[in-house]
């Protein structure tokens, strides 16, 4: 056999060996996400963030007020839906800010808990900003229809 021919061949067996690695690389994978998903693990929750006009009567009356002042996740359930009400806290001028970016649903045994992903943004260092109280917070909607054991937030500062 010519040195052409069997370079070819080696190279065949190689790119042969690379592709099974590939799959079996994928299969371990998928094993291990799917293992995830059956044997605990987190799911990703739907919401949609409300504006003022659209947030329930019973959480801009009842909830928000009693809660306002704390930074914190709290979940309400109101005619059959959950909703999200993420808090800043009392802030001394307006130019704070929040934003839910994600919310996950972790299961550990019969212990579901809820984790609301916020960033939170300061005003820039140096502004002339009007000194008065604000509470900054959001209400979202979600897909669940019943409320977890626990809730969890956690927050990442961005600028």
């Amino acid at each position: 056999m010519s040195k052409i021919g069997l370079r070819n061949r080696v190279g065949r067996l190689n790119r042969k060996k690379i592709i099974i690695g590939i799959l079996a690389l994928a299969v371990i994978a998928a094993g291990v996400f799917g293992g995830m998903r059956l044997f605990g693990g987190s799911e990703n929750v739907e919401f949609r963030v409300l504006a003022e006009s659209e947030i329930p009567q019973q959480i801009a009356t009842q909830v928000i007020p009693e809660y306002r002042q704390l930074e914190r996740a709290l979940a309400s359930v109101v005619d059959g839906k959950v909703y999200v009400i993420a808090t800043r806290g009392e802030k001394p001028t307006p130019g704070y800010e929040l934003e839910i970016s994600d919310m996950t649903m972790e299961k550990d045994g019969d212990v579901s808990t809820l984790v609301v992903f916020v960033k939170f943004r300061d005003p820039q260092p140096g502004m002339s900003l009007t000194q008065a109280l604000t509470y900054p917070l959001v209400v979202a909607e979600t897909e669940l229809t019943s409320l977890p054991e626990q809730i969890q937030l956690r927050v990442q500062y961005v600028d």
